[in-house]
């Protein structure tokens, strides 16, 4: 006799009682790709695809969480995902998996057209954007992290060399938490602004002279790159909380110079 196939008939061995008494902080999916819109500063919008991981907590006597739910609610949703709707997702998360706290994470490439320095050509660059929100005993916490591309030139290099300097691409890694709307683009130009030199797709011979030239006129150690940029950071009304990462690709080294702070307003 084939088995019943009704929802109502089939056994929710999820739903079941688990006696080891622990709960579980994070459990749910990771490394599901879905398109996404999001807004830029420009006034126009993105479409993308975005790589999100989905978790709530797990009570100690729940043997396992709906799995499929996830995949639903991101799919319900999937017209209207931006930052400023994660809290009504994450809120959703809590009701239909009948959880305490949940996180949910979306990482995505986003695209700003830069213009040259002195040639003004125009052309994309790249960056790697998180949306992280999360609902901790009933507090929605919205988090976005950046990583940012740039030139570092060594000062020290600068100071010894009779003509030269070593330099060396870094990528910066910004972490924030913040209490109102921040657009991805101030972030990244607060980064750019504390660099040797900002990174440009296309550049023509006169531009590549400047951003060389910058960049030697203006080096910056590791340790100088994320103080200079955690101080613009407190400047920043809308930031709570921030971590500025900073790994240098040493050119000269088979090794990265690394640098860490965390702060908050």
């Amino acid at each position: 006799m084939n088995s019943p196939t009704s929802p109502d008939l089939i056994e929710d061995v999820q739903g079941s009682e688990d006696k080891r008494h622990l709960d579980i902080d994070q459990v749910g999916i990771k490394s599901i790709k879905h398109p996404v819109i999001v807004k830029d500063r420009s006034g126009g919008a993105q479409h993308t695809v975005a790589n999100f991981n989905m978790y709530v907590h797990l009570p100690h006597n729940f043997k396992g969480t709906h799995m499929s739910r996830f995949v639903e609610i991101l799919n319900e949703h999937q017209k209207a995902i931006s930052v400023e709707s994660f809290e009504k997702i994450l809120r959703e998360m809590l009701d239909r998996l009948e959880s305490k706290s949940c996180d949910l994470e979306m990482t995505f490439p986003y695209f700003i057209n830069k213009a040259a320095p002195i040639s003004g050509v125009e052309s994309l660059l790249d960056y790697e954007v998180s949306f992280i929100g999360q609902v901790v005993n009933g507090k929605f916490i919205n988090t976005t992290k950046v990583v940012v591309p740039v030139t570092s030139l060594c000062p020290c290099s600068k100071k010894i060399s009779d003509y030269g300097a070593h330099n060396q691409r870094s990528h910066v890694t910004v972490t924030v938490q913040t209490n109102d709307f921040v657009w991805v683009e101030d972030i990244i130009e607060t980064i750019e602004n504390q660099a040797s030199s900002e990174l440009f797709g296309l550049l023509k011979r006169p531009d590549e002279k400047y951003v060389t030239e910058k960049a030697y006129d203006n080096p910056k150690f590791v340790e100088d790159m994320v103080r200079d940029i955690a101080k613009a950071l407190k400047n920043n009304s809308k930031i709570d909380k921030f971590i500025v990462e900073s790994e240098n690709f040493e050119s000269i080294h088979n090794h990265s110079a690394y640098a860490l702070i965390k702060g908050s307003n």
